[in-house]
């Protein structure tokens, strides 16, 4: 299971309701922030979030509304956090201009803690026994844009009664069969996995994208996710305005959902100039199983199946 919680849902600029784009993955005890736009870090003590195991900020782009919050972040963690490092991930420009930004707010060499900005490509990121990180291109404006998808492996469910029949006692044999491996009884049977094991299942599977200017090359990347989340930052009788500037529509984003089999979209990025049941009308027209987010929700995504609750009124919202 995932968890992924909206720190900042507005496009561009912050309305009322809404901060700058970030968002927060969390996965067993690992920590992922996605963007960092003005704000972050009030959005992240207003949530209960806090800033402890948060080492890992990945960067969709370079635009200042996805990263000016970083200044303001990395003092508060350096000072008051007791924090002494941070990995910062994105392209080779964003990182420029991240350098660049932090540069002038603490001065060249001056930061309060250590900062690695890592440049990234198409690839593997990160990779352990729970979770894969992958990396891929999007299309949007300027270079160094990307999104991200995370896996859970997927794996065969170990069957207790099975195991109660074949007289497996809990212990070391039913962990070595649930690795794969076949095990002795002691009146000398030999039982294999495929005698207690289900049939595979895949694991979750999300996938972040940021801002972006065309869908097609995504859809190999989002193939059958459980959960893709993607930017509606305008509605179809804009969509000039949305090529001239390189983003999407509710609709190219439903559409996306639609031909890429996916399980639930979620869409961010929200303007200030539509109002949210207005990007959820458009969208649904073309696929039923969407939300606009907003900030302070909280995603609980497993397999085949999204819940919502919201952060700050810690009451479900419909999905």
């Amino acid at each position: 299971m995932f968890e992924l919680v909206f720190l900042g849902t507005s496009a561009s600029a912050p309305s009322k309701e809404r901060g700058l784009s970030s968002a927060v993955l969390l996965h067993q005890d690992k920590r992922f922030m996605i963007d960092c736009g003005e704000g972050t870090q009030r959005q992240l003590l207003l949530s209960g979030l806090g800033f402890r195991r948060l080492h890992t900020i990945l960067l969709t782009h370079g635009h200042l509304d996805h990263i000016l919050g970083l200044g303001g972040l990395l003092s508060t963690m350096g000072r008051w956090e007791m924090m002494d490092h941070v990995r910062i991930y994105g392209g080779e420009w964003p990182l420029q201009r991240v350098k660049g930004l932090l540069d002038v707010v603490f001065g060249p060499g001056q930061y309060p803690l250590r900062v690695d900005l890592i440049p990234i490509e198409p690839g593997v990121l990160f990779e352990d026994a729970a979770l894969k990180v992958t990396v891929f291109p999007v299309i949007h404006r300027g270079e160094g844009c990307y999104g991200f998808l995370f896996e859970e492996p997927g794996r065969r469910p170990f069957l207790p009664e099975k195991a109660e029949a074949l007289g497996i006692p809990p212990g070391p044999e039913r962990r070595r069969l649930v690795r794969g491996e076949s095990v002795v009884l002691p009146s000398g049977r030999v039982v294999h996995p495929d005698e207690v094991l289900g049939p595979y299942r895949p694991g979750v599977r999300l996938a972040f994208v940021g801002d972006a200017a065309a869908v097609e090359p995504l859809i190999p990347y989002c193939a059958g996710v459980d959960a893709l989340v993607i930017e509606a930052t305008y509605l179809q009788p804009e969509a000039d305005l949305a090529r001239a500037f390189g983003h999407l529509t509710a609709s190219q984003a439903a559409r996306l959902a639609r031909e890429a089999g996916v399980k639930h979209l979620i869409l961010t990025h929200i303007s200030r100039r539509y109002t949210e049941e207005q990007v959820l009308a458009e969208a649904s027209a073309i696929f039923p199983n969407v939300v606009v987010a907003r900030d302070f929700d909280r995603f609980a995504i497993r397999r085949n199946d999204l819940s919502r609750t919201n952060l700050l009124t810690s009451k479900p919202s419909s999905t």
